[in-house]
């Protein structure tokens, strides 16, 4: 996992592809906040932000 993280961070870099890390960080953030949610009592506040 540490050496896909280090090979797009480098990707990104070399290939200046900036745009990308904004996406990469929301979709880490939504993943993370989904995997919280599952199965505990602040899921449906979550669910009504959505």
């Amino acid at each position: 996992m540490v050496s896909f993280l280090h090979e797009l961070m480098e990707f990104m870099l070399v290939r200046k592809k900036y745009w990308l890390i904004p996406i990469v960080v929301m979709m880490v953030i939504f993943g993370g906040l989904v995997v919280l949610s599952k199965g505990s009592a602040v899921a449906p506040f979550i669910y009504t932000i959505f």
